[in-house]
């Protein structure tokens, strides 16, 4: 584990030596906020809730639709264009740990974007008596969608050397994971689908399972689905890099 730590502090590292990852947690937060208190109308609710529909956590999915893909487009993509992938590579390092590790400092960094949101759960119970046991859950579980989205981001990433193309991939991908768990396209789907099929489908989606976790439920079931994403997502990654050393 030596080498995933390695590469970890490593990309951890440089997200904060360049502005990235200052704009990305300001472009977060500004929508994070914007979504909850306009959009969302947090303060027309007079709810106590983050986890109300049209609230906090509401906008999570969507919010990572796009900003996630485009943190995880650069993970192996810029490497590949620019060669650095070889001096990776070259070190003492199986690619699954320098998979993993960029991964983990990817989500990580997300993570540190998801922690800063915090005021809003201080101004929620300044203002009444939430839940605070769901609203961990709730955080919980926005943090392993995120790492559901950046594992799919990571892997299709290491399979072009194009930010562009990797980012639309992940997009398209992330979406028709999400889509299927939202309740208007579930009535959608029982007109022209058996229930058996929509409920299959639902249970393949990001949403299904955040919306459970958000809700305070955490079931072993929506931490398997989280898991298996993430590891078979890594694998992947891991396979692709070594079937594109040759490239």
């Amino acid at each position: 584990m030596s080498g995933v730590a390695a590469v970890f502090k490593r990309e951890l590292a440089s997200y904060f030596a360049t502005p990235i990852a200052y704009v990305f947690i300001v472009i977060f937060l500004v929508i994070a906020g914007a979504f909850t208190f306009f959009f969302g109308g947090f303060y027309e609710a007079n709810q106590a809730d983050l986890s109300a529909d049209g609230s906090f956590f509401y906008w999570h999915p969507w919010l990572y639709l796009f900003l996630v893909p485009a943190l995880s487009m650069r993970l192996w993509s810029e490497e590949r264009k620019s060669g650095s992938i070889e001096l990776l590579m070259s070190l003492p390092l199986e690619t699954w740990q320098a998979v993993t590790g960029k991964f983990l400092a990817a989500w990580a960094f997300t993570g540190i974007a998801l922690a800063l949101t915090f005021p809003i759960w201080l101004t929620v119970n300044y203002l009444g008596d939430p839940d605070n046991g769901v609203i961990v859950a709730a955080y919980i579980g926005s943090l392993l969608m995120a790492g559901g989205f950046l594992a799919i981001g990571a892997c299709l990433s290491a399979a072009t050397k194009n930010q562009v193309i990797a980012f639309i991939l992940s997009v398209v991908v992330c979406f028709l994971l999400m889509v299927p768990g939202i309740g208007l396209v579930q009535s959608v789907l029982l007109g022209v689908a058996p229930q058996w099929l929509v409920d299959g489908l639902a249970s393949l989606s990001f949403q299904t399972h955040f919306t459970y976790i958000s809700k305070g439920v955490i079931d072993l079931r929506d931490l398997i689905y989280f898991g298996l994403l993430i590891g078979i997502c890594l694998y992947a990654n891991t396979i692709v890099l070594d079937l594109k050393k040759a490239d």
